[in-house]
């Protein structure tokens, strides 16, 4: 087993996240969801970090849940599968959550197949760069499950309610080319250059301010259920902050001088 099942490397303000269980095509454990949520609290505090590249080391992205903690599971004590379940279920959603409202940019850099809860982590990304060896497959029912890692929200906004049912009702697998036809897949690349492309387009998206990304993002992620009125005011609250911020005056700032600059 590797020292760190998360690997986390930062350049130029990029952190580029890999799951790091390359022997279990980075199925998520117990352990590795624990280190997950550390990274990602840390990630989500640091400044100096403007946008966040999500990947796998080895063949496959993720491939799910680990299958040895579902085997645990099944040898519970009956009074205790519910009770056991829920508390578990309480920590997935709190690393799904804290990756889907990470308060700045993040790509999901698809390197191999994301099944299950690999492929619910991707789309909990705002975007996603996917591997010509990627694939994805939301394939819950085949070990009579429901998708719990953000899916049953996520993919519906991606491909719309009709083909949400019928990738989670039918656990197909989808190919890279289909991927990007049905919008589960916003650019493909090569494997060679694929982080190198995720960490670019990275930089390009945070390049603009931390304070408007975060809020932009935050009103983003809840837009399809605001009324536009709640729209509206959540936008305007936004703007009041960004008013104050140091971004904000620098830029206004510099726009004045270079404006007086060209009329001497």
């Amino acid at each position: 087993m590797p020292d760190s099942l998360i690997d986390v490397q930062v350049h130029s303000a990029i952190a580029t996240i890999a799951l790091n269980r390359p022997d279990k095509r980075n199925a998520m454990s117990d352990e590795m969801r624990t280190e997950f949520i550390d990274v990602l609290e840390r990630i989500a505090t640091d400044r100096d970090i403007r946008a966040v590249v999500l990947t796998g080391h080895g063949k496959g992205f993720c491939a799910g849940g680990d299958i040895a903690g579902m085997e645990k599971r099944l040898h519970a004590p009956p009074g205790e599968v519910a009770f056991n379940g829920w508390s578990r279920q309480q920590r997935v959603h709190y690393t799904v959550s804290l990756l889907h409202t990470l308060p700045k940019p993040t790509i999901a850099a698809v390197n191999g197949a994301a099944a299950g809860l690999g492929a619910d982590l991707a789309l909990c990304c705002d975007f996603v760069v996917a591997s010509t060896n990627a694939s994805f497959t939301w394939s819950y029912i085949d070990r009579g499950l429901v998708p719990d890692g953000g899916g049953l929200y996520v993919l519906p906004r991606r491909v719309g309610l009709a083909r949400a049912k019928e990738l989670i009702f039918s656990g197909r697998r989808v190919e890279v080319e289909e991927a990007l036809r049905l919008g589960i897949a916003d650019r493909t690349a090569s494997p060679e250059a694929l982080i190198v492309e995720a960490q670019v387009w990275a930089t390009e998206l945070s390049r603009g301010s931390p304070t408007a990304l975060a809020l932009g993002k935050q009103i983003l992620n809840q837009s399809f259920e605001l009324s536009a009125e709640q729209a509206f005011r959540l936008g305007s609250q936004a703007q009041g902050i960004c008013y104050t911020s140091a971004e904000h005056r620098q830029s206004v700032l510099a726009f004045l001088d270079k404006s007086k600059g060209k009329g001497r």
